[in-house]
């Protein structure tokens, strides 16, 4: 099993920053992909971001049209951690977000691609 949390969440304003953070610990995978999601009241869960690696070298990564430009998501494999630096937020980005991974290392936009997830981190934005 693999257990993921993630912090970093919060209040900010639009055009602020955020830095999310997902350690993973428990049983873990020399080669795997690792994913952010985010679900606001109401919607369905929608892909933001995946990343690949192997050992130390990101080997693909890529975000929602939404989020490009403005969210970046990388790895400290050694760590067992993934980052999403978020900036220029804005209020369509509230939502609760969510850490995945897919031990296959596939990845990718769908989240029925990933193993397991982590609680969630609620980000909010005000206009």
């Amino acid at each position: 099993q693999v257990q993921l949390v993630e912090s970093g969440g919060g209040l900010v304003q639009a055009g602020g920053s955020l830095r999310l953070s997902c350690a993973a610990s428990g049983r873990t995978f020399s080669s795997y992909a690792m994913g952010w999601f985010r679900q606001a009241p109401g919607k369905e869960r929608e892909f933001v971001a995946t990343i690949r690696w192997s050992g130390s070298r990101t080997t693909f990564a890529n975000h929602a049209d939404s989020v490009k430009g403005r969210f970046t998501i990388s790895g400290a494999n050694a760590k067992n951690t993934v980052y999403l630096q978020m900036n220029s937020l804005k209020p369509e980005d509230t939502a609760v977000y969510y850490c995945a991974a897919d031990r296959r290392g596939l990845g990718g936009s769908s989240y029925g691609m990933y193993d397991y997830w982590g609680q969630g981190t609620q980000v909010t934005v005000s206009s």
